[in-house]
């Protein structure tokens, strides 16, 4: 399966630097070749890709010839197992190669379709091996469990089979799950229409800002000057972009509807009590630690509005509003980079996870693992990816800001999480959750603040990285948890069978960010318009994908803490050496007990408080450095 991990307009809610809407549109021919990536690694050429993919289709009527098989014997079972894992590691970098090929231009329809193919082929797999799961649960536990304890050619699937086990109750008979994987090349419907509503017919505002500069208020134009020092020009930016969204709200909400219909069904037809815990049943996530995060995060909202309120007094404004909140705290301080000084920073950051993690990744930065540059046509934002038995590769569109070198850690995180678990994991479980992903990527941001505070003196850039450092927990911790609510309630709505319209969706979503920007409190003034801000998500359509990043950032905080303490007090590596443990782990165990093994509890509140406690720390020294 494709792991792709993504840093995205919506992540954080603070600008990702960037895009190409930053820099001058360069044609990718321009563009040096050590700032590229080698796709040569998973095929030397798009013939090799065809050879391959015509192999695949020619291999694919084996996958069925298994049913009704799996029970004869465990040799019978496991020689089933280990062609489906060859035709899928195969399709895998099938699929890496053309969605790679297809980011580096969108104008190149034919790397398009090889993508789509790859697709089409995904879903045929899927269809062809639906009988699995259903036909091992109707051989029973005994019986497969005494396969897999006689049979050494099992071993590396025990984790994979027992994960199966565990869906008896929500697994139909094998023709029921046919129908239903076949059923799943709908359930996207809504995305792709949004998607392509959003990013080619949408019709954005133009605006004419202070400068007397005429822009055209896409969503990467929003994203950068929305953070304008001109408050009158931040008011116009976001005026014009939610006005020209709440025309469409109907659409946004016909999109999102399909969505949550899709989920509904899905939640009926495996038997599950609620979408949430359908969502969450993959990683054997307790739905308790969902709704857990949105009580911690309610608890904590006047360390929230604490935030807002140094922010107003920094931005030395009478109020504060919505259109405020991405306006730099400190301007005018930060700094520039290039990919070569980027890269260097990075390193030394992660330098307090050994030896062996920082000589991998500095391999990787020099074998083109990374395809640097903004382009037209490029994909935009950011993302790691990777096929089981080829090295990472990254996606960037780096400007020279500090957020990319951000990004740069980030992105690095996953990587190298990538290819620690593909280094020590056989292919049925060398995948991992997002529940854990992101921790690894995160965990890598927090080492790069560290360090570069640590090595920043100056006090205008200091109170600069500070406040970059809150901005990002506002947009983390507390925005991702404001968006996981109005999710779960958005589904609650639709399970209910109650009419989702434009109107009743903003009206929800505008209830909701009052609420946690104190707007009844006078903390924070957030303007009818903006309960539209909904149809601007597209993790909405990702299936309670959002929350992992609040939980993320919680336990990579208490993670990072811990081996910082670790290397500066010399008192050992075992906080390091369990963490990268947990990384080599792939999904060998759930993502709840390879944290509970790496040290983090996150079926407990204490991570969370330890993550207020760092915020209110950060707080207390811009305080000082105020006065």
């Amino acid at each position: 399966m494709r792991s792709t991990f993504c840093r995205t307009l919506a992540l954080a809610g603070i600008l990702l630097a960037a895009f190409a809407c930053t820099a001058a549109a360069t044609e990718r021919k321009d563009v040096q070749v050590k700032y590229t990536w080698d796709l040569t690694a998973l095929f030397k050429d798009e013939a090799a890709w065809n050879r391959s993919r015509a192999d695949l289709e020619k291999r694919l009527p084996a996958i069925g010839r298994f049913k009704g098989h799996l029970g004869m014997s465990s040799d019978s079972l496991a020689l089933a197992l280990e062609t489906s894992t060859n035709f899928s590691k195969a399709l895998s970098r099938l699929s890496t190669y053309a969605s790679q090929s297809a980011d580096e231009d969108a104008r190149d329809s034919h790397h398009g379709e090889m993508r789509d193919a790859a697709r089409r082929l995904r879903v045929d797999f899927g269809t062809a091996s639906a009988y699995m799961r259903p036909e091992l649960l109707a051989i029973g536990v005994t019986k497969v469990r005494g396969f897999m304890d006689a049979n050494p050619r099992l071993k590396d699937y025990r984790a994979y089979i027992e994960d199966i086990l565990r869906y008896a109750p929500h697994t139909l008979s094998a023709e029921e799950e046919k129908v239903a994987a076949q059923a799943d090349r709908m359930s996207s419907a809504g995305s792709t229409i949004r998607d392509k509503f959003s990013d080619a017919e949408l019709p954005y505002p133009t605006i004419k800002l202070s400068t007397g500069e005429s822009v055209r208020l896409d969503d990467a134009a929003y994203t950068q000057y929305r953070q304008s020092t001109n408050r009158a020009d931040r008011d116009s930016v976001f005026r014009a972009f939610w006005l020209a969204h709440q025309q469409f709200q109907g659409t946004f909400a016909a999109t999102l509807n399909a969505q949550l219909q899709a989920h509904v069904f899905d939640r009926d037809v495996h038997h599950f009590s609620s979408c949430v815990e359908d969502a969450l049943f993959s990683d054997n996530i307790p739905p308790r630690v969902y709704t857990q995060l949105l009580d911690d995060v309610h608890a904590n909202l006047p360390t929230l509005h604490r935030y807002l309120r140094l922010k107003q007094k920094m931005l030395k404004q009478k109020d504060l509003r919505y259109e405020d909140l991405y306006a730099p705290m400190v301007e005018n301080v930060e700094p520039k980079y290039t990919p070569e000084e980027a890269m260097a920073i990075v390193l030394e950051s992660v330098a307090p996870l050994g030896k062996a993690y920082v000589d991998t990744l500095k391999h990787g930065f020099a074998s083109r693992w990374i395809d640097w540059m903004p382009s037209t046509g490029k994909a935009s934002g950011a993302y790691s990816t990777g096929a089981y038995g080829v090295h990472p590769y990254q996606l960037q569109n780096f400007t020279g800001l500090y957020d990319e070198v951000g990004t740069l850690a980030h992105e690095s995180g996953h990587s190298m999480h990538t290819y620690l678990s593909n280094t020590h994991q056989p292919y049925p479980s060398h995948g991992y959750a997002i529940f854990v992903a992101e921790v690894a990527s995160t965990l890598n941001e927090n080492l790069l603040f560290h360090r570069m505070l640590d090595h920043t003196q100056d006090k205008k850039t200091r109170l600069w990285l500070l406040g970059a450092y809150l901005d990002n927990l506002r947009g983390t911790l507390f925005r991702q948890t404001m968006f996981a609510e109005f999710e779960l309630k958005a589904h609650e709505l639709a399970e209910k069978g109650e009419g989702v319209s434009g109107e009743s969706l903003s009206k929800l979503n505008l209830e909701i960010t009052r609420k946690y920007y104190g707007h009844d409190l006078g903390v924070c003034k957030v303007d009818d318009l903006y309960g539209v801000e909904w149809t601007y998500i597209p993790h909405y359509f990702y299936n309670f994908y959002v929350y992992q990043y609040a939980t993320s950032i919680v336990a990579s905080s208490a993670l990072a803490n811990g081996i910082r303490q670790e290397a500066a007090l010399h008192k050992g590596t075992a906080k390091r050496d369990a963490y990268l443990q947990m990384l080599s782990s792939g999904s060998s165990k759930y993502p709840i007990d390879l944290l509970k093994g790496a040290g983090v509890d996150m079926t407990t509140s204490a991570p969370f408080l330890a993550s207020i406690k760092e915020m209110n720390g950060v707080m207390d020294e811009m305080d000082k450095l105020l006065k």
